[in-house]
């Protein structure tokens, strides 16, 4: 039999007794199988490709460099860290791991277990790259929130000539909402239609995702509006953003103006529903959409649901009607979901009538007891309903416990560039020109409302 037609066995496990039975095994052959094993999305098939190579070693043939890239995939699946460092070295003894394939598929491997030190070194030490390359540590970079290293390896990129692709783009609008740096996100909407580059599903609903992210809808609109074919995920960027920006009755008329246009929600799209329902008060329409959800279109709902859903009673007032929602859910609540409620009751404290707060409270401080935030919450609950000595008591703990709160921190966009502010005034920061003008302005409403 030969090798060409092990890539058309349906059976993997044949074509591996077929290997067995061969007198004289080819490396080709073993490399099928193992190419096979890894490139399926089955955790069971990718543990075969590394017994494959356990096995081939012990037939006493010598593995090539599509045998390591093979076992990188896998272990990138598996998130296999140890395994993966050891394949690494056997890759150096044999001197393979200067291809340029090998090392793509080692970065990403050290990417998926969110290594990045060491991807980053794997990647610095290659002598020739291709856009394979640069797209792996940049999407290396962002798994990781190593946002502005992503945003530095993308321009670093253009200074090497290597002209980023459809997939570049993909990550970088990515990155760019979750900076939140609009500026940024247009430049590589400019560089997108500069090369022509195909409005596919994936890149329209990146380019969705970015300008709704970044706050603005008009553009997010516009953008969906002329994609040639949208998918569920576009759908779901689009309907999101407008939830997340207030226009909740916006958002629940895209859902149903999808639904009418066959397209099938997913897990995403509902999640956006409710969080509309969420900012525009619609406690009926957000328990419609819950229960949709599981009886028409059989979504099993996940803990952002469940979260989304503590939200829309939250912020509607229903304390007790949301505390009761979180004991009786299936599965166990995380920090989270009683933290979204703790900031509700804060909101909505003269209506807090049960003591809803001070069970949240208890709930809380018994999942995260070390986490400040948690504790600043807390004290300052006790402050504004005049329990002084509690709140005391609570903030000497944190000094006993040496633990800080996390200063609150907004960035700003000027010209292209990301100012970060921190509360509290800081003499040495780079823009004390924008304190000295907030104190001027503050000064000013003072003196014309006096």
């Amino acid at each position: 039999m030969k090798s060409s037609r092990l890539n058309q066995c349906t059976c993997l496990t044949y074509a591996q007794l077929v290997i067995k039975h061969f007198e004289n095994p080819k490396l080709s052959s073993w490399n099928n199988v193992t190419r096979t094993y890894s490139t399926t999305t089955n955790g069971d098939l990718e543990d075969k490709t590394i017994m494959s190579f356990k096995q081939m070693r012990c037939s006493g043939i010598k593995p090539v460099e599509l045998t390591y890239a093979s076992l990188f995939k896998s272990c990138a699946s598996l998130l296999a860290l140890d395994l993966g460092r050891q394949i690494h070295v056997d890759c150096c003894k044999h001197g393979f791991d200067s291809d340029v394939y090998v090392r793509n598929t080692m970065i990403h491997f050290y990417g998926s277990c969110k290594k990045i030190i060491d991807a980053r070194q794997v990647f610095d030490e290659m002598s020739y790259t291709s856009v394979v390359s640069w797209n792996t540590i940049i999407s290396a970079c962002f798994r990781v929130s190593w946002f502005y290293e992503s945003v530095e390896y993308f321009m670093k990129m253009g200074g090497v000539g290597i002209e980023p692709d459809g997939t570049t783009m993909v990550v970088m609008l990515s990155v760019c909402a979750e900076l939140g740096n609009l500026t940024l996100g247009k430049c590589v909407h400019a560089l997108i239609i500069e090369k022509g580059l195909e409005l596919s599903c994936e890149l329209g609903t990146s380019l969705v995702n970015m300008y709704a992210k970044c706050g603005d809808l008009k553009w997010a609109s516009l953008v969906f509006e002329r994609m040639p074919k949208c998918n569920v995920w576009t759908w779901s960027a689009m309907i999101l953003g407008l939830a997340q920006h207030g226009f909740a009755r916006h958002a629940i008329a895209l859902f149903k103006k999808m639904k009418d246009s066959s397209v099938q929600p997913n897990h995403v799209t509902f999640l956006g529903v409710i969080c509309a329902c969420s900012h525009g008060g619609y406690v009926e329409d957000g328990y419609r959409f819950f229960e949709e959800m599981k009886r028409v279109y059989g979504i099993k709902p996940r803990l952002t649901h469940y979260g989304a859903m503590v939200d829309v009673l939250g912020r509607a007032g229903h304390l007790i009607e949301a505390y009761n929602f979180i004991v009786n859910m299936p599965i166990k609540p995380d920090a989270t979901v009683w933290r979204t409620l703790l900031g509700a009751c804060n909101v909505h404290n003269a209506t807090d009538f049960d003591g809803v707060g001070e069970k949240v409270q208890e709930k809380l401080l018994e999942l995260e007891p070390r986490w400040s935030g948690n504790l600043v919450m807390v004290a300052n609950k006790y402050a504004e309903v005049c329990k002084w000595e509690d709140a005391a008591r609570l903030r000497k703990s944190m000094r006993f416990k040496r633990l800080k709160k996390m200063a609150g921190e907004s960035c700003i966009e000027i010209k292209g560039s990301t100012f970060r502010l921190l509360s509290g005034y800081d003499s040495q920061a780079t823009c004390v020109g924008i304190y000295l003008l907030l104190d001027g302005l503050s000064l000013n409403m003072k003196i014309n409302n006096s």
